[in-house]
């Protein structure tokens, strides 16, 4: 069911961007310059010079050149941009899904990384790191004063390296010193549980592992649950920032049998791509709820948009974040990367969610942690836009839980109250999200 697609990616990895990646020189080429357009080439180059020579501190002349650049392409619109050797090479990282670590899930409290989980059979794991340690060092630095980003990146490094962490753990009567050997951690894309008969799976991004992290989730939550006793499934896609395309084709794929998933369309008319999903629906058929937030951008909105508008799920939740733009990826050698707007994707009712998200059939109570349509803090981290790009948020607050309830019981079964009911129900109120990061 995987389909072999380029290397589109439709979410907002980086800033809430979509891309493609593209060897050589773009597919297409614009007109050749006029000669009013060098002039203003001369004009910069001349300003560039009289920067460099008078301004008040002798200034970086890559950082100049760079944010000239960045400039001129945040004029076209929030998502294309440049990226540097490294910003290029921590999107590969996060496209992948795997990286150099030690396999824990961290979070930043009272100045300190605290550890939320370590991941099984990882090194973390291995030498004795608990869920609760308070790392206070990373070697021999202090953690006090780091974000949280900067803490990860001092942990994640070449594999096979050691990395010494000082750790604060409840009852013990001193510091505790760990050696900790890096290895390669793959980062699951989907998390998953069961609650009494349903099957709840969260997607937290779409890497090029979430399919086979799907395929996963729903093979095992067969085996817990008999088929005769499992009345449906629940997808989270809240607060999912997006992906890959490719991703996003093959999970709503899953859960279709036939139908256009997504098209996109480029400069071009005829630059026309149409992913159509195949035959064998790997639920059986089961009902589906499809959950989604302000939180929820373009690869996530793909999957919402393809299983709505084909009427093989229901959507529930606030409106999304409305990212329907696809982004092209053109390596510049060891120069970082170019990511340029090239196409819109359109939901198989030919709509784009450009600008204006995707709008659930049952709509829920807004709140400030789902970060609905841009005004709460989640839209402002996950994307670039800020509030006053994006469309009013439209939804409909829903007045009393038992009304929600009785939507969830006719959507999953008639026969599955109350459990699968309230099931249903308790996945969707669980949207408190503390920052976290693996490394």
């Amino acid at each position: 069911m995987m389909r072999k697609l380029s290397l589109l990616i439709a979410g907002a990895l980086m800033g809430a961007s979509a891309m493609s990646l593209v060897y050589g020189a773009p597919g297409s080429t614009a007109n050749a310059a006029g000669s009013e357009t060098y002039k203003q080439l001369a004009i910069f180059g001349d300003i560039f010079e009289r920067v460099r020579a008078q301004y008040v501190t002798p200034p970086d002349d890559k950082s100049l050149v760079e944010n000239a650049i960045n400039g001129m392409l945040a004029s076209l619109d929030p998502h294309s941009s440049y990226m540097n050797a490294e910003q290029a090479q921590d999107m590969r990282v996060q496209t992948k899904g795997e990286f150099g670590g030690l396999g824990i899930e961290v979070t930043m409290e009272n100045d300190l990384v605290k550890v939320i989980t370590p991941i099984d059979d990882t090194p973390a794991a291995k030498a004795g790191v608990l869920a609760g340690d308070y790392i206070a060092k990373i070697d021999g630095e202090e953690v006090r004063g780091l974000t949280l980003n900067d803490a990860v990146e001092k942990m994640r490094g070449l594999v096979n390296t050691p990395i010494k962490l000082t750790i604060l753990r409840q009852g013990a009567d001193k510091p505790i010193e760990l050696t900790v050997v890096r290895d390669i951690i793959k980062v699951k894309a989907v998390k998953f549980r069961v609650e009494n008969d349903i099957g709840y799976m969260k997607i937290t991004s779409f890497t090029e592992k979430t399919y086979d992290d799907l395929e996963n989730a729903i093979d095992t939550i067969k085996k817990q649950v008999p088929n005769d006793k499992l009345k449906g499934y629940v997808l989270d896609l809240r607060l999912n920032p997006g992906g890959l395309l490719d991703q996003a084709v093959s999970v709503s794929d899953a859960f279709l049998d036939r139908g256009e998933i997504v098209s996109t369309r480029g400069r071009d008319p005829k630059d026309v791509t149409r992913f159509d999903a195949r035959p064998g629906d790997d639920i059986g058929a089961k009902p589906l709820i499809v959950l989604v937030n302000g939180g929820s951008a373009s690869a996530s909105e793909i999957v919402a948009g393809a299983l709505q508008d084909l009427r093989r799920a229901t959507v529930v939740g606030t409106q999304s974040f409305g990212k329907g733009s696809v982004q092209t990826i053109i390596p510049l050698g060891e120069n970082g990367a170019l990511r340029l707007t090239t196409a819109l994707y359109y939901t198989p009712s030919g709509k784009s969610i450009q600008g204006n998200g995707h709008h659930a059939r049952h709509q829920g109570r807004p709140a400030a942690a789902s970060g609905i349509a841009g005004q709460g803090p989640d839209a402002r981290r996950i994307g670039p836009q800020g509030p006053t790009s994006r469309a009013p948020m439209r939804a409909t607050p829903v007045r009393a839980r038992q009304p929600m309830c009785r939507r969830i019981r006719r959507t999953i079964s008639s026969s599955s109250m109350p459990n699968s009911c309230c099931a249903a129900r308790r996945a969707i109120r669980r949207s408190r999200r503390i920052r976290t990061r693996q490394c």
